[in-house]
C-alpha cells in the first residue's frame, strides 16, 4: 500500500471518528476502516461509551473477509478489559495482517500496550500517520489523560473593540443569529458548559444545546461561592447541573438539590473558589472538554491562572466604546511579559460576524 493510499484511508477513518463528536464522552472519538485488495471491506466508529468500539463495528461489517486485511485506526486499539473486551484481541483473532494507527493512546491503561500486543502476534504495525488530526479530534481526552485536566475552551461574544456588554449590562444581542447558532455546535461537542453565578444572575441563561440534534446534553456547571443562585433560575430546570460552592449553608444547599442539581462543596480561597481544583474534579468525573460561557470576571480569573487552553471569539462589526465591559478582567499589566499570548488557529465569517479560534500559549 502506498503512503498516498494509506493517507486516504486514514482520512476516511478520521471522518468516521468525527461522527462521534457529540456522543462518545468520556471515551475518545475513534474511527476504523478495514481495507483488502484496495477496497473498503468494513468500517465503523465508536458511538457511545459502553458500546462496541470502532474496530469491532468494522470487523463485524467485514466478517471473514477481514483475514489478511489492513486496518486503519485513528487511535491505538485498547489492550485492557473495560466496559468492552480488548480491541487488540479482536483484531488478532480476525487475522488482520497490518494495522496503521494515527496515534498512541494516552490512556495509561493502554499507552503502547495495544501496539505491543499486536506486534507480538506477528501483525505489521505502523503508528503516526495523520497524528495531529487525530489529536485535534480528541484534544480533551488527551488533556485529561496526560494532565488530569479537561481542555478548557472559552467562548466570548464581543464587539470589534473587545466589549461584551454595555456598562449597564445590556448585551442581547451583540452578535448575529448565525453566531449564536454556531455556539450550539460548540456546546454539543463539549462535555460540560461552565459559567459563574454572576452570569446566571444577570442573564438567567439555560446553557443547554438548542436547535441541534443531540443525544446528550452537556453537564451544566455553575461556580457560586456563596450560593446566590435563585431556585427559580432557568439553569436549574431539567437537572444535569453541578454547582460548586464554598457555602456551608445547609438550607441553601438543600434548596438547590431539591431542584435536581448536584452541589459540590469546595474550600474557599481568595477570590472565591479554587479554579484549578474545580477543573481537576471535573476531569475526575470524566469531563474531557469544558466550554466556558461567562463574563469578564471568570474569564479573567481562568486566563490569569493559565487554565484556558483555547478561545473562541465572535467579533461583531460594531464599536461599543471604552465605558462598555471588557472580555476578560486581567488586572493592570505593568510589563508586556504578563500578557496572554495566543496562537491563531482559525479565522472565518459566521453570518455577519468573524469567529476567531486561538490557542493560549502556555509557557
Amino acid at each position: 500500500m502506498t503512503l498516498t493510499a494509506d493517507a486516504a484511508w486514514m482520512a476516511r477513518a478520521l471522518q468516521l471518528a468525527e461522527r462521534g463528536l457529540h456522543t462518545t464522552s468520556p471515551n475518545p472519538r475513534v474511527g476504523c476502516v478495514l481495507v483488502k485488495d484496495g477496497k473498503n471491506i468494513g468500517e465503523g466508529w465508536h458511538e457511545r461509551a459502553g458500546e462496541p468500539h470502532a474496530e469491532v463495528h468494522a470487523l463485524r461489517a467485514a466478517g471473514k473477509t477481514a483475514r489478511g486485511a489492513t486496518a486503519y485506526v485513528t487511535l491505538e486499539p485498547c489492550s485492557h478489559h473495560g466496559r468492552t473486551p480488548p480491541c487488540a484481541d479482536a483484531l488478532i483473532a480476525a487475522g488482520v495482517k497490518r494495522i496503521v494507527v494515527a496515534m498512541q493512546d494516552p490512556n495509561p491503561l493502554v499507552a503502547g500496550r495495544g501496539l505491543a500486543k499486536l506486534q507480538a502476534a506477528g501483525i505489521e504495525v505502523e503508528c503516526g500517520l495523520m497524528e495531529m488530526a487525530a489529536r485535534e479530534l480528541n484534544v480533551g481526552f488527551v488533556s485529561r489523560m496526560t494532565h488530569d485536566m479537561p481542555w478548557v475552551r472559552s467562548k466570548i461574544a464581543a464587539s470589534l473593540d473587545g466589549r461584551t456588554a454595555l456598562a449597564n449590562g445590556q448585551s442581547k444581542w451583540i452578535t448575529s443569529d448565525a453566531a449564536r447558532q454556531d455556539v450550539q455546535r460548540w456546546r454539543a461537542r463539549s462535555c460540560a458548559v461552565l459559567t459563574g453565578v454572576g452570569t446566571v444572575l444577570a442573564d438567567d441563561p439555560q446553557l443547554n444545546v438548542r436547535g441541534a440534534d443531540v443525544v446528550r446534553q452537556p453537564l451544566r456547571v455553575v461556580l457560586d461561592t456563596d450560593l446566590r443562585i435563585s431556585p427559580d433560575a432557568k439553569i436549574l430546570q431539567g437537572g444535569n447541573l453541578l454547582v460548586y460552592t464554598a457555602s456551608t449553608d445547609a438550607a441553601k444547599q438543600n434548596a438547590i438539590r431539591e431542584c435536581g442539581a448536584d452541589v459540590s462543596l469546595m474550600q474557599r480561597v481568595e477570590g472565591g473558589l479554587p479554579l484549578s481544583a474545580v477543573l481537576s474534579d471535573l476531569a475526575k468525573r470524566g469531563i474531557n472538554e469544558v466550554l466556558v460561557e461567562a463574563g469578564k470576571t471568570l474569564n479573567g480569573a481562568l486566563l490569569s491562572a493559565g487554565l484556558v487552553d483555547e478561545l473562541v471569539l465572535y467579533l461583531a462589526p460594531q464599536l461599543l466604546g471604552d465605558a462598555a465591559r471588557g472580555l476578560a478582567n486581567l488586572g493592570e499589566l505593568t510589563q508586556l511579559e504578563q500578557r496572554v499570548a495566543l496562537t491563531w488557529q482559525d479565522v472565518r465569517h459566521v453570518g455577519n460576524d468573524i469567529r476567531i479560534t486561538a490557542r493560549v500559549r502556555h509557557v
